[in-house]
């Protein structure tokens, strides 16, 4: 098997009007496709539903569901919040802080800059509250190969203690203040 690419990802929505406007406006999305059908085409279950498709670059495409005969959206609460979230990677770290000045003028509340050392993201939400975050890379190739080979022993130590393995601490030396560097976030 040859995996292309992703073809979408699909989440439910409130409102696919609304959705589809706020990916439009907010993070510059082409509305691509919308699929309603009263029947789900797998199961055969009268449920009927908006699909919309948005084109999230480079082939990727992010899709919703509007389906109002279920009970309202939630999310699954033994998840930790911060977990669950859709990452879109912009160009630069330049195109991050236009996209943090963009988002904030028009009332998003944005948390970050964050620095993660390899990449830098800001986080906010989207009308149906899913977590969204932008990010930019700034890695060296010096620190994708370090982290490159560890990831197996990483996976391997994680696997056997469930406890954070320290190959790649050297990520976070500077917010633990380590060598009297300070923290970016």
């Amino acid at each position: 098997m040859n995996i292309e690419r992703i073809h979408h990802v699909a989440y439910r929505c409130r409102d696919a009007k609304e959705t589809v406007e706020w990916y439009v406006k907010h993070l510059d999305m082409k509305f691509v496709l919308a699929i309603a059908e009263d029947l789900v085409p797998s199961t055969k279950a009268p449920d009927p539903y908006m699909h919309v498709f948005l084109d999230a670059g480079n082939g990727n495409v992010l899709a919703f569901f509007e389906i109002p005969n279920s009970p309202p959206m939630g999310r699954d609460e033994n998840t930790p919040s911060w977990v669950q979230h859709i990452a879109f990677k912009l160009e630069s770290e330049d195109a991050l802080r236009e996209a943090k000045a963009r988002l904030e003028a028009a009332g998003i509340e944005v948390l970050g800059v964050t620095d993660h050392t390899i990449f830098k993201s800001i986080y906010f939400h989207d009308p149906s509250g899913h977590r969204l975050e932008l990010a930019a890379d700034c890695a060296t190739p010096d620190q994708m190969k370090k982290l490159d080979d560890v990831k197996w022993e990483m996976l391997e130590e994680w696997s056997q203690t469930r406890r954070a393995p320290k190959h790649a601490a050297w990520m976070h030396e500077r917010e633990l203040g380590v060598g009297g560097a300070t923290s970016q976030a």
